[in-house]
């Protein structure tokens, strides 16, 4: 039997020439139904300094962006330790192994992908998505990368408007975020 489920997709991140740049989609669906248009899965954390993105359960990335933002003031904003210690309690603990989402997440130098089977993943090419959409925006993004002359920002959005063309759970109202 398949469960119901309320989920938002899809987010995309890249560290390239000094910048980082974080990307997500608005849409959010219930099963194959579009509920909402217009959601932000994209914060702002740690005075600004690392951006953070969730897709999966809703409800269940907040209360993860909350512990996340926990575990980077603990280790002063030392973004991979305090994914490591974050991924490691989300795998352990009763209630967090229930939650249904995934981060990406990114300073300056680093971009990281957390999930809650204790992965912490850094891509070679510090580029990350997640979500539906995921796969088509990381393509789009690599190959932008590859092929142009963009900045980090114009990549994000260009490929989240690729993807948003090809991916029926990811929308083109597109919310970004940069470090410079």
């Amino acid at each position: 039997m398949k469960k119901d489920k309320i989920r938002s997709t899809t987010v995309l991140g890249i560290v390239h020439n000094g910048q980082a740049a974080i990307a997500g989609d608005g849409q959010v669906t219930f099963n194959n139904t579009v509920l909402k248009h217009g959601s932000v899965k994209i914060r702002r954390l740690y005075d600004g300094k690392i951006l953070a993105g969730f897709a999966g359960a809703s409800a269940d990335a907040f209360a993860l962006f909350e512990k996340f933002e926990e575990k980077l003031h603990q280790y002063n904003g030392n973004l991979t330790r305090a994914a490591v210690e974050m991924t490691k309690e989300w795998r352990m603990d009763k209630f967090l192994r229930r939650l249904e989402a995934m981060l990406a997440v990114l300073d300056k130098s680093t971009a990281l992908i957390l999930s809650g089977t204790g992965d912490v993943v850094e891509p070679d090419d510090r580029i990350v998505a997640i979500g539906s959409g995921g796969p088509f925006a990381l393509a789009a993004a690599r190959a932008l990368v590859h092929h142009t002359k963009m900045d980090a920002r114009e990549i994000v959005e260009k490929s989240m408007q690729i993807a948003s063309e090809i991916c029926i759970y990811t929308n083109n109202s597109i919310t970004i975020e940069t470090i410079e």
